[in-house]
């Protein structure tokens, strides 16, 4: 059942104590000591080997478990890298600052939380990436936010909304295609049903922002005029910078093509486009996409902006993502999390609980491994035999899967989705956490739907059991 098979099998108090062990010295290291999240991992991960010695599972069993484990996050990690090309031409070639041009224009003296969750969730359900659109429009938004000096944590959580109701939603997504194909549910069957969930999330969280919306000044407006204008001094200001490369996004998207190459497709398209303003040396451009782009204009905000990207940037975040990755692999063949997941089997009967468990389930595979593929893949597997033996359709888990697994990876300082948004953004995740309501609503919903059962739906099978159910009570009562 497991990818990584476990070599014991601890008593669910021991497990529960070192899971408890280690949420506590990743949370005391972050949000007390302040410590990058690099330490407390690596700490965590020592401790894990100590422990698996303690329990006489050989060194090389262990070494075996944090690798496999390090090894499930290479396919992000070449996808990072690439990214990180990706925001480097498209800041060399004009595209991101034609896009905080353009942005300022659409900025009113109302309502501008609540434009940018709009834009960026449109974005999201066109390119299908939460992360591609963070790196693009949300860090144009950034920019926007820091010439209108306005609370640049507010701006990235309603970035992190649209950009992952976004990646929900899309059909060209890879987690909306993950979590019905896995279940065999068909693909638009699991947008529909997933829009009794995600609909009022983001009503709801439409209305916040709106409300929490600042009323900007004209002596903000000033400010963005003389920021456009530094904008345009630059050289870099052109419609086609950013209507080409977007579109090349978009189309790939489209047609399903890898992540990598079509974010290798959006990145050549602006170096090509830049040669109608720039005639590059390539020793420069291959300088410019490793160490990332830099910008020399005398303007500090401007310079602070676009001074960013290249491969080398997505360091910090890969280290990251392969020490928690490696600490996940470690959970595994301990027999920590199996443990707890053969438990949640048990202890989850009725289709209250069951959507509960499947929720915990999902946030808690998030918070340990930091993984949403696995959030999802490890929830599916795990309470499949759940759903069918109470009659519930699979389109409910899959469901249940997106709206606590999906959604809640950004909001973890040491996941995947959380470290890459915190560092392209420059707002920790704690910081925006508070703001990414549209994240935080999702689970809240899907699992006071599964409580009220509300939208869920049943097999055929379970729909006869229930009238005969129904139809033996009416004539005992008789």
């Amino acid at each position: 059942m497991y990818r990584i098979k476990p070599e014991q099998m601890p008593s669910l108090s021991e497990a529960i104590f070192v899971i408890a062990a280690i949420i506590a010295i990743m949370s005391v290291s972050i949000i007390y000591f302040e410590a990058p999240p690099h330490i407390p991992l690596a700490i965590s991960l020592l401790l894990l080997i100590i422990y698996g010695m303690i329990k006489k599972v050989p060194y090389e069993k262990l070494q075996a478990g944090f690798s496999e484990g390090a090894v499930s996050g290479m396919g992000a990690v070449f996808l990072f890298f690439m990214i990180g090309i990706l925001i480097a031409s498209w800041i060399y070639s004009g595209t991101i600052p034609t896009l905080i041009y353009g942005g300022f224009e659409l900025v009113t003296p109302n309502f501008y939380y609540a434009i940018v969750f709009i834009i960026t969730s449109l974005v999201g359900i066109c390119v299908g990436s939460s992360l591609t659109t963070v790196a693009t429009v949300g860090l144009a938004f950034i920019g926007i936010s820091q010439a209108l000096d306005i609370s640049l944590a507010i701006t990235a959580g309603s970035v992190v909304s649209g950009a992952f109701f976004g990646d929900k939603m899309s059909p060209i997504s890879d987690t909306t295609n993950m979590a019905s194909s896995i279940l065999k549910v068909d693909l638009f069957e699991h947008i529909r049903n997933m829009m009794w969930t995600t609909v009022p999330a983001f009503l709801i969280a439409l209305v916040i922002f709106g409300i929490i919306s600042p009323s900007i000044s004209n002596a903000n407006f000033g400010e963005m005029e003389l920021y456009q204008q530094g904008l345009l001094d630059t050289g870099l200001i052109h419609w086609y910078n950013a209507v080409v490369p977007l579109a090349v996004l978009v189309i790939f998207s489209i047609f399903k093509a890898p992540a990598l190459l079509t974010l290798a497709a959006g990145a050549l398209s602006a170096i090509v486009i830049s040669i109608f303003h720039t005639i590059p040396s390539i020793g420069g451009l291959f300088g410019i996409l490793f160490g990332g782009y830099v910008s020399e204009t005398g303007i500090e905000q401007i310079d602070s902006l676009l001074t960013r990207g290249g491969m080398e940037s997505m360091f910090f975040t890969i280290a990251l993502i392969l020490l928690a990755l490696g600490m996940g692999g470690l959970l595994f063949k301990l027999g920590i999390v199996p443990t707890i997941f053969e438990s949640a089997e048990r202890m989850f009967q009725s289709v209250k609980s069951v959507i509960i468990g499947t929720a915990i389930n999902a946030i808690g595979v998030n918070v340990l491994i930091g993984e949403q593929y696995l959030s999802i893949l490890l929830t599916t597997e795990t309470f499949q035999p759940q759903y069918q033996k109470l009659g519930l359709e699979n389109k409910n888990l899959s469901r249940v899967s997106e709206d606590a697994g999906t959604v809640v990876n950004p909001l973890v300082p040491w996941s995947v989705c959380g470290v890459f948004i915190a560092s392209v953004l420059d707002v920790p995740t704690l910081e925006y956490l508070p703001f990414a309501f549209f994240c935080l609503l999702c689970p809240v919903l899907t699992i006071i739907f599964g409580i009220t059962g509300k939208t869920l739906t049943y097999t055929n099978t379970a729909i006869v059991d229930q009238a005969e159910f129904e139809s033996v009570d009416e004539s005992k009562m008789g």
